[in-house]
């Protein structure tokens, strides 16, 4: 090869190079076109409300008086707006496309708030996840699973057949699923309420003096755990299922004798140490377990 065709060839690569190089940047921004970023400033305990069709949504606390939206959507089929009115964020998905794929309707959003904040949080599909925020907390889904930890406050969820994850969750927890199980690892609440339909439930935290625990289905398992320091009065009762316990459980008779509906063939009444709690375990053909933690 001559230096004529051999400098022809390096201006040529050199070209391309540079040409790449434009591609690139003329690719990038549309790469990042439906990404919003907005921070806002607010006060003490701000009110976040988000509405969603599809996707992941992540929030939490900082130190920071701000309130920080990411949001990611890959479709031009939908548009995200956050908007301040006072002390409140309003974060909405809107569809501006009434034919699109569940890809299409996705948005995926990173929010980060102060630690004392109040959650309004709907979101039909895919996933929402809450860290270390306390205030009144609200979530409603369709099919989207609710995965909290370190919350605290009053806890509301309500799910079609989404699950719930609840890791160290403080203050009154009220849930109500048709399909999706319910998990409550070492709550601390004097207030627990839950009820699903064909999903299972499991609570595995201590029972606090005065405290009330409510948990029903339909069917599926009821699964309780207890320490030999807890102090509650239980009742138990699987219409057409079965109540399992541990034998190590020794339950004082009920000081009133107890009405069983016919057809009930397990069900199981008592306190034990001094029934400083309430405890009501409720089932139609599901199983239900008290063990030893």
């Amino acid at each position: 090869m001559n230096a004529g065709s051999e400098s022809r060839n390096m201006l040529t690569c050199a070209a391309l190079w540079a040409m790449s190089g434009m591609l690139v940047l003329a690719v990038a921004p549309a790469a990042f076109a439906h990404r919003v970023e907005k921070t806002f400033n607010v006060t003490t305990r701000p009110v976040v409300s988000v509405r969603n069709d599809n996707g992941r949504i992540t929030v939490k606390s900082w130190q920071k008086s701000e309130v920080q939206v990411l949001a990611d959507h890959a479709s031009d089929k939908v548009e995200v707006d956050a908007d301040q009115r006072g002390n409140r964020i309003d974060i909405t998905t809107h569809v501006l496309n009434q034919n699109l794929t569940p890809d299409e309707l996705k948005a995926d959003f990173e929010i980060s708030v102060p630690e004392e904040t109040e959650l309004q949080i709907k979101n039909d599909a895919g996933t929402v996840a809450v860290v270390r925020v306390s205030g009144d907390l609200t979530f409603e889904t369709v099919l989207a699973d609710v995965n909290l930890e370190e919350v605290a406050g009053y806890l509301v969820v309500k799910t079609v057949s989404g699950s719930l994850n609840c890791v160290l969750c403080a203050g009154r927890i009220e849930v109500n699923s048709i399909s999706g199980n319910v998990r409550l690892i070492q709550p601390i609440s004097p207030n627990v309420r839950a009820q699903t339909y064909s999903g299972s439930i499991f609570f595995d935290g201590d029972f606090q003096p005065g405290g009330v625990y409510v948990l029903k289905n339909h069917r599926g398992p009821i699964e309780v755990r207890y320490v030999e320091s807890d102090s509650f009065d239980l009742r138990a009762t699987s219409i057409y299922g079965k109540v399992d316990q541990e034998p190590s459980l020794r339950l004082k008779p009920p000081k009133h004798e107890r009405r069983i509906t016919p057809g009930v063939s397990n069900s199981l009444f008592g306190t034990y140490n001094s029934g400083a709690a309430r405890v009501e375990l409720t089932s139609f053909s599901g199983t239900i377990s008290i063990r030893k933690r």
